[in-house]
């Protein structure tokens, strides 16, 4: 029987229909872009060209080699090729991958260069039960697909110290950096600090859980060049365990679209300082708490006044009795150039667009 070009697309639709998924590709942008390639393994770099927001430029280490970590070991003082550290100092780019699973405990803060990507793909890689990962004063860095949680200070150091106080990953006076596919949970400082004027950031698909602070934007509230911060946070899951900061931001800019928020303890938004913040196709689900349904939060400034700020919601949705205050007005959308814009969907869809956040399981040879 022959088959009518009508048919044959009436016959493409039902299946399309009927199995949605062939292979496991996330519905948002990003992961529209490399998921469904079978041939991710040996075309990694690609996935420099898949970011949206205000990290698309970032490349990492997309022009340089291959490096392979084969041990989890770390040595501060005198870095040995095949560990993370060794690699991450370097200072041509580098596209770092993994050998075999493994967790890696490092004696210091991992003060990771310019032009180098971290892709844990293919593997199980954690960071963790140690200090952790400092972007500071570079640009062009990819942190993609391993867990960091549990992260301490360095030996005789208190919390708050730069990136070596116990947080998870500081992004400091950098530029063109882009997160995605993490875990990260647990940690002594906060989870993602964006500070001293870091901006050109992007922070997606990540999956957040049990922590107090979770992301800090900007310094302190006098810390003027943080006006200049511009960051994307996009399709990330903020689970349940969650107390506060997702994210708490000060002068800068930041677009909030597309995560799912599942019962914070305190508040999901805050700000300080006259920042602006676009909450765009959000999903919110309050916590029981009668006290804590407002998803945003004025804080006080260091001067302990109220600092006026610009909080506008569009296609949010709001469940158990979750809601909004907007404030401010002028300008507020993302002033985004063409190759950084994307999609955003209504908030109904966030949850879909969120199934996968955190690490991936990745089969060389199959989609991912």
């Amino acid at each position: 029987m022959a088959f009518h070009p009508l048919m044959m697309m009436t016959l493409v639709v039902v299946v399309s229909c009927l199995f949605p998924r062939v292979y496991p590709v996330g519905q948002n942008p990003i992961d529209a872009c490399w998921r469904g390639n079978p041939n991710w393994a040996n075309n990694r770099a690609e996935l420099a060209d898949c970011a949206v927001g205000f990290g698309k430029d970032a490349v990492g280490g997309k022009q340089g080699r291959v490096y392979v970590v084969t041990t989890p070991e770390d040595d501060a003082t005198n870095p040995k090729p095949g560990t993370l550290r060794y690699g991450a100092i370097q200072i041509e780019p580098l596209w770092i991958i993994f050998a075999r699973d493994m967790v890696i405990r490092l004696e210091s803060a991992l003060m990771i260069n310019q032009f180098k990507t971290i892709d844990g793909r293919g593997v199980k890689v954690e960071i963790a039960f140690g200090p952790c990962l400092n972007i500071k004063d570079v640009s062009h860095v990819i942190v993609h697909g391993i867990g960091i949680h549990n992260c301490v200070p360095e030996a005789g150091r208190a919390a708050g110290g730069q990136g070596r106080g116990g947080d998870a990953i500081v992004i400091f006076a950098s530029s063109n950096v882009w997160i995605d596919h993490c875990y990260l949970a647990s940690c002594a400082d906060g989870l993602i600090d964006v500070i001293h004027a870091s901006t050109g950031i992007t922070i997606s698909n990540n999956n957040f859980t049990r922590h107090d602070k979770v992301m800090l934007l900007g310094h302190r509230d006098a810390n003027k060049p943080d006006k200049e911060m511009k960051v994307t946070i996009a399709f990330n899951r903020f689970g349940e365990g969650l107390t506060q900061r997702m994210p708490r931001v000060r002068l800068g800019y930041a677009h909030v679209a597309n995560n799912v928020y599942q019962k914070w303890k305190t508040y999901a938004i805050g700000g300080s300082s006259d920042p602006t913040v676009f909450s765009e196709g959000n999903h919110f689900t309050a916590p029981d708490n009668a006290s804590a349904k407002q998803v945003t939060k004025r804080l006080k400034t260091e001067k302990g006044g109220l600092q006026s700020w610009n909080w506008r919601s569009s296609r949010d949705r709001f469940w158990n009795g979750a809601y909004f205050l907007p404030a401010g007005h002028g300008t507020f959308l993302p002033l985004y150039s063409p190759s950084q814009k994307f999609k955003v969907a209504p908030g109904a869809s966030a949850p879909a667009l969120t199934s996968d956040a955190g690490p991936l399981t990745c089969i060389p040879g199959k989609p991912c």
